[in-house]
């Protein structure tokens, strides 16, 4: 008999403890510190556990071992071994339970002293190695035990202060000094939660200028959204993008369910390798692709497709979580829409279950200093549509896919993005809006697609006969807000060639029907390409085909 104790480790309240605060840096921390806190700092509370049993202990890391390798702990009288971290959960084993308390306490102690605000649940079990299965009692710890954790767990109520106290401008907790000036910002009182982020901004930053080294070249990732591509007098918006992988947990369920105890562990090491190596591979695609699109314009400047300068050698894009499929990174306005499929294009790769990932993105576009946590939380929500979207679709017997939605907040935001649609895209012909789309055409009646979205935008953009005619474009928008017949006016009055507005990739015998009448089963094709006309640059010398004709206006 072969008794272990199982020990998984997850943290609670991630979202607002990384995006809580509306200065950049302050998320470039906190994202650091959830990082480390169940992977470096787990191998580190090992090592010290180690040193104090002095008892042999192997934590795994896949950079540097194989999936089987061992020593193993039913075989080699170890003290503890480390199955995996990845996707936000640490699961470890332990030959005795004491041994787990120990290194959950040494664990929890550092993230008290050098991560306050990071909520660190632990949960164990103890079973039996030779009868019982592995796979059976982590995911009951995982759906019960640690489910039921986070929900009775007393919320922390910090003293928020006395009369003569002063509050931290981020966290609203009592200060406990000031920031060190950076730039031209003056230093501001902070709590030890934001003093801890702060501490660690320039070795996150440098850990991944290190990790994307050969897709950067000689560019830098910023530090501040003023410095993301901020055009003066032109420009001010940032893109917030957070995408996640379409089913994953139950992927991951089902990859281990029926292996023995060892292959359960090696199965679980490897898909949790792949999934985090395929969501790095994509942004470092992304990186790539953007650096390659930067080039030295006519007047000498460093421009991204010719459209907006470069400054400072800083690339205007930023990771912020990253490494596994669910990842949330900030850019230029301008760049959201396209660096967001593009991410979503490159994730959709083989991993150790032999599948691709397909994934959902939700990009919110404010205005460079708009509340971050706002924007972060929008763009939250809009990656759960897209996850409804292609739930739905998928009920109707289409296979799993990829699909993304956006919303442009050309000024404030009110309401959820629910309310949001219902209030501005809602008309008496339909909706606006065909958000949410997906990233490809899966079958013949697809029509809600990047492709066919990004067709009308740059014809809208390029087009001799649409290009720099803002008021012909405004006024197109103007008579689809009020249905089929207005727009078929429109097009008659307007003298459009073949009284056709651009033309979707065909789908079904009816992109010509949807051309003329603007509209399709009650919902509008070009009111989302209109919109996102100043928000859409291609990046991809492969998208940039010559515009078809078909659509001109006649003279």
């Amino acid at each position: 008999m072969k008794k272990f104790t199982v020990t998984v480790l997850d943290t609670t309240g991630i979202q607002p403890y990384i995006f809580g605060s509306n200065r950049l840096r302050e998320n470039i921390g906190a994202s650091y510190l959830v990082s480390q806190a169940t992977d470096n700092w787990a191998r580190n509370a090992l090592d010290t556990l180690k040193a104090k049993i002095k008892q042999k202990i192997y934590a795994f890391a896949p950079e540097k071992h194989q999936p089987d390798a061992k020593p193993r702990i039913e075989d080699d009288e170890l003290a503890a071994e480390l199955v995996y971290a990845g996707g936000g959960n640490t699961i470890l084993l332990f030959s005795d339970k004491q041994y787990a308390v120990e290194f959950t306490q040494i664990l929890s102690k550092r993230i008290l002293e050098e991560a306050p605000g990071i909520n660190l649940v632990a949960v164990h079990q103890e079973f039996d190695w030779n009868t019982e299965s592995l796979y059976k009692v982590v995911q009951n710890l995982m759906k019960n035990d640690l489910d039921a954790k986070k929900r009775s767990r007393i919320p922390s109520a910090p003293l928020l202060g006395l009369g003569v106290t002063a509050t931290c401008r981020s966290t609203q907790l009592v200060a406990v000094g000031e920031s060190e000036k950076f730039e031209d910002d003056e230093p501001y009182l902070i709590s030890t939660e934001i003093d801890a982020k702060l501490k660690v901004v320039r070795q996150a930053n440098d850990h991944l200028q290190k990790m994307f080294a050969t897709s950067l070249g000689s560019y830098e990732f910023p530090l501040r959204t003023d410095k993301m591509g901020r055009s003066e007098g032109d420009s001010s918006y940032v893109a917030v993008i957070h995408a996640d992988g379409n089913g994953m947990g139950k992927r991951f369920q089902k990859f281990g369910e029926k292996l023995s105890n060892r292959n359960y562990i090696i199965a679980m090491r490897q898909l949790s390798h792949s999934v985090n190596q395929a969501g790095i591979n994509a942004l470092k695609k992304v990186v790539e692709i953007l650096v390659n699109s930067i080039k030295v314009d006519t007047d000498g400047k460093r421009k991204v497709k010719g459209h907006f300068e470069i400054k400072d050698n800083y690339l205007p894009f930023r990771p912020l979580v990253y490494g596994g499929d669910d990842v949330t990174f900030v850019c230029d306005g301008r760049l959201g829409l396209e660096l967001a499929a593009i991410y979503l294009e490159e994730l959709a790769k083989p991993i150790a279950d032999g599948k691709d990932i397909k994934a959902c993105a939700g990009i919110c576009v404010v205005k460079t200093h708009y509340p971050f946590a706002r924007a972060y939380q929008l763009s939250e929500d809009l990656c759960r549509k897209a996850k409804s979207f292609v739930k739905d679709e998928k009920k109707l017997g289409k296979e799993d896919f990829s699909a993304l939605d956006w919303h442009l907040a050309a000024s404030g935001l009110i309401g959820s993005i629910s309310e949001i649609r219902d209030r501005e895209f809602q008309v008496p012909a339909g909706s606006l809006s065909m958000r949410p789309i997906s990233l490809k055409k899966e079958i013949d009646s697809d029509w809600r697609t990047w492709q066919g979205f990004t067709k009308v935008v740059k014809h809208l953009n390029e087009d001799e006969d649409w290009k720099g005619r803002r008021n012909k474009v405004i006024a197109l928008r103007d008579v689809l807000r009020q249905g089929i017949e207005a727009t078929q006016k429109f097009l008659k009055n307007y003298r459009i060639k073949d009284e056709q507005l651009p033309t979707f990739p065909e789908f079904s015998g009816q992109s010509k029907s949807l051309a003329e009448k603007g509209w399709l089963n009650g919902v509008c094709g070009y009111f989302d390409a209109i919109e996102a006309m100043d928000f859409y640059i291609s990046l991809r010398e492969e998208s940039d085909a010559d515009l078809q004709t078909e659509n001109k206006t006649t003279e």
